[in-house]
């Protein structure tokens, strides 16, 4: 990977009461090989620093109005706050509406300002869906704010780590709803997906894998019949297209072949089906992607840890990992 990007990235402080304003201090403190600026509350970033380490504290914020204003510089972190300010003493560890909306807003800016041509990629630190309800924003997560921002209908929540990716089929939606969504259209959308990331990734030759919805995907028509007659023709449909595509593959299985080299990607049909074998090997190398945006946008793969906001133990190995991988990345490869 380039350590030069023509343009910054814009990593989102996330829900300030949480772990956020702490991870991208300690991200700056020990240094980026690349521009970035920050998006959201400069105070909370600011008092953050009181319990960030040794490093953090000697950080200067510079609030800026526009990317074309940041100066980047060792020791300096570039902050656009175009929001009200948060209170300064909004509690640590807390559902609180302000930082919800503080931590929405930053988001919309963010990736307004990649979609203008002013950002490379948006890069988001975790964000609370109670917070975010409790702002009057409705929407599940960061995935179907930036799909609505962006304007996209074709996008997907896509896990990597060192030894994994996965893409989902559904995402934000209950286990008794999956069957109902599982059609034609969906798998092979998520097939096309699945075969653009692993190319903004680097992968010349993507091999797909799809995981089956059901026990041993459907054993023929037994055990359901999503997998042969919905699931199987996507593949096949895929594999027309070019694609190296195969499967349904038992979901038992797959992502053990996928970890030892046999495949690229899997395509997992709901939720927990994909991020559980992801994340059971570990959060802190783990990046969500956002396939199908017409910008980048990476993301760390754990929560807001509003148990541990304000100890000044938070690790920012994930966020590094996905600034990393979104300063490697491409939004024009398919």
């Amino acid at each position: 990977m380039s350590n030069i990007l023509s343009r910054p990235l814009g990593i989102t402080l996330g829900d300030a009461a949480g772990i956020g304003p702490e991870l991208v201090l300690k991200l700056h403190a020990t240094g980026l090989p690349y521009p970035a600026i920050v998006y959201g509350d400069a105070g909370a970033l600011a008092r953050a620093r009181a319990y960030s380490g040794a490093a953090a504290a000697s950080l200067e914020i510079q609030e800026i109005d526009h990317p074309r204003d940041a100066c980047f510089r060792p020791g300096l972190v570039p902050v656009i706050s175009r929001a009200t300010p948060l209170p300064a003493g909004l509690p640590l560890g807390r559902v609180s509406a302000l930082a919800g909306l503080s931590a929405y807003e930053a988001i919309c800016h963010a990736i307004d300002d990649t979609l203008a041509g002013h950002l490379h990629a948006v890069v988001t630190a975790p964000i609370h869906k109670e917070a975010l309800q409790a702002a009057g924003v409705d929407f599940p997560g960061h995935t179907e704010i930036l799909a609505t921002r962006c304007a996209t209908d074709d996008y997907a929540m896509v896990l990597v780590n060192d030894c994994l990716r996965v893409l989902l089929a559904t995402i934000h939606i209950a286990l008794s709803e999956v069957p109902a969504r599982i059609t034609p259209e969906g798998q092979r959308r998520s097939l096309a997906l699945a075969h653009r990331v692993c190319r903004q990734l680097g992968v010349a030759h993507p091999r797909i894998a799809v995981a089956g919805l059901n026990p041993h995907a459907g054993e023929g028509g037994k055990f359901g019949l999503e997998d042969r007659d919905i699931i199987a023709p996507a593949v096949a449909w895929a594999r027309a297209q070019g694609y190296d595509a195969s499967g349904p593959w038992p979901g038992d299985t797959v992502f053990m072949r996928a970890r030892q080299g046999e495949f690229d990607i899997v395509v997992a049909q709901y939720h927990d089906q994909g991020l559980i074998p992801v994340k059971y090997l570990g959060l802190d190398q783990g990046v969500n992607i956002t396939a199908g945006l017409p910008i980048v946008r990476t993301s760390v793969d754990h929560g807001t840890a509003f148990d541990i906001a304000g100890k000044g133990i938070a690790d920012e190995a994930s966020l590094r990992v996905a600034c990393d991988m979104a300063a490697a990345m491409s939004p024009e490869a398919r």
